[in-house]
C-alpha cells in the first residue's frame, strides 16, 4: 500500500463513518445552526461531497454537475460513494502513470486555468479533513458520543482488522 492508498483510504472511511453517524440524527439536528463552517451538519457535508464530485469532474474531463441538493444522509451517502470512487480511480490512474505534475482545465475559474493533478488531488482530502474537524464539532455539540478521532492511525488499525478491503473499509 503507498501513501496515495493511506490517503485516499482515509480519507474515504472517515467520511463514511461520520455519515454513517450523522444518520443517527433528526431533521432538526442535521438542520441546526452553528457559527463553524457551513452552518449545519447537512450543509457541510454536503459541501464535502459536492467539491469532491466537482473536482474529479473536472480532473476527468466531465461535464460538471452543479444541480446538487443536499438531501437526506442516505442521498448524501449514495452520492459519497460514487464521487469517493470517481475520485479513487483518477487519483490512481495518474500515480500509476506518473502524472502527478500533469495539468487539466478547471473551467470553472474565470478565466479558465490550468491545474495539476497532484495539487487538485491533494486539495480535495485537505479540504475534506478541514470540514470534517468542523462536523466532529458539530456532532459533539449535538450529544453524539463515541466520535472517531479520524486519524489515519485509527483507519489503519481498523482496516488491518479487515483483510481483503482496501481503501475506504466500512464498519460492521
Amino acid at each position: 500500500m503507498d501513501l496515495l492508498d493511506r490517503l485516499l483510504g482515509h480519507d474515504d472511511w472517515t467520511t463514511r463513518l461520520l455519515l454513517q453517524r450523522c444518520d443517527e440524527l433528526t431533521d432538526e439536528q442535521l438542520d441546526r445552526p452553528f457559527d463553524i463552517g457551513h452552518r449545519t451538519v447537512r450543509q457541510t457535508l454536503h459541501h464535502i461531497i459536492f467539491n469532491i464530485d466537482v473536482w474529479a469532474d473536472l480532473m476527468a474531463g466531465e461535464q460538471v454537475r452543479l444541480d446538487h441538493t443536499p438531501g437526506s444522509v442516505q442521498a448524501l451517502l449514495s452520492r459519497f460513494n460514487e464521487a469517493s470512487s470517481k475520485l479513487s480511480r483518477i487519483a490512481r490512474a495518474v500515480a500509476d502513470r506518473g502524472g502527478w505534475n500533469e495539468e487539466w482545465t478547471d473551467i470553472l475559474d474565470t478565466p479558465p486555468a490550468e491545474k495539476t493533478y497532484g495539487s487538485g488531488i491533494a486539495h480535495i482530502i485537505t479540504h475534506s479533513m478541514h470540514h470534517r474537524a468542523q462536523l466532529l464539532y458539530m456532532l459533539h455539540q449535538l450529544g453524539l458520543e463515541g466520535l472517531p478521532e479520524g486519524d489515519v492511525f485509527s483507519w489503519e488499525s481498523r482496516s488491518k482488522l479487515m483483510p481483503g478491503e482496501s481503501s475506504g473499509p466500512t464498519l460492521r
